[in-house]
């Protein structure tokens, strides 16, 4: 995207053909990044590889005290999102659920799908606007479970769709472009493939996350837009958001610690 008009380019313009103004190297050129094993893993940016490492690092978590305890009560005790629980006063189960996940297939899914779409995100959105997305995404995917009733629920995929919903909006945002529309029809293709495997039962897929977070990172992207680099302003607004999400999740896992200190010393 042109950093002056927005216009959508190719990667290989040095110049856009729009506006003539002088295009810098992308972030992956920038970082030096590659994709991995030839593209099979996609390349990831800052705030999707800190994501990447929260959730694995969760999943290790839960997983040395599965053995313990069992998976479910291990999932419960860091974080799930259950109505008893969310409606009792740990509101913070909405935005720690996002970060766990209840076996190898569930976080391998979700890890690669997140390479992709969060590393599209980002460079679409930037990292400011793509973190605030993905956390409100989060905590609105979760709580339209709650509400309906969903017992023990958990994934980074309300967060996933979330950036999906990010994506089918800048076919919105830009709706004159024939590169957005593009991008809109393929993300809507994501959706429709993710929500169908949600009905097969033998996964237990909770759809209500997923909706809700799809919904969610729509409307979030469609009233941040792209990042404008002369809009001063603007990016204060999104950095001053962003480090907000930040300190809110930073505050939930705090809350998560401090109930695992109550509960350890009764």
């Amino acid at each position: 995207m042109c950093p002056h008009c927005r216009a959508f380019i190719t990667t290989s313009d040095k110049v856009c053909p729009y506006c003539d103004t002088p295009v810098g190297p992308t972030a992956k050129e920038r970082l030096g990044g590659a994709d991995i094993l030839g593209g099979l893993i996609p390349s990831a940016q800052f705030v999707t590889v800190l994501l990447l490492t929260m959730n694995i690092g969760m999943y290790l978590v839960t997983m040395f005290a599965s053995a313990k305890v069992g998976e479910s009560n291990a999932l419960i005790r860091y974080g799930a999102a259950l109505p008893e629980g969310v409606f009792g006063g740990q509101w913070w189960r909405i935005i720690t659920a996002g970060f766990l996940h209840g076996g190898l297939m569930h976080i391998g899914f979700n890890m690669w799908a997140l390479m992709d779409v969060g590393r599209h995100a980002e460079e679409t959105y930037g990292a400011k606007r793509m973190a605030v997305i993905y956390i409100l995404s989060t905590m609105g995917g979760f709580a339209l479970s709650m509400v309906r009733g969903t017992q023990l629920t958990v994934g980074a995929s309300a967060g996933l769709f979330g950036l999906i919903g990010a994506m089918i909006a800048i076919g919105v945002i830009h709706r004159n472009s024939s590169q957005a529309a593009a991008i809109k029809a393929f993300y809507i293709r994501w959706a429709i493939y993710g929500l169908l495997w949600g009905l097969l039962p033998m996964f237990h897929v909770d759809n209500a996350a997923h909706l809700g977070g799809m919904a969610t990172g729509f409307v979030v992207a469609w009233a941040a837009g792209t990042p404008r680099e002369f809009d001063v302003t603007r990016e204060r607004i999104w950095s001053i958001l962003a480090g907000l999400s930040a300190a809110l999740t930073a505050y939930a896992f705090f809350r998560l610690f401090l109930w695992l200190q109550s509960i350890a010393s009764v």
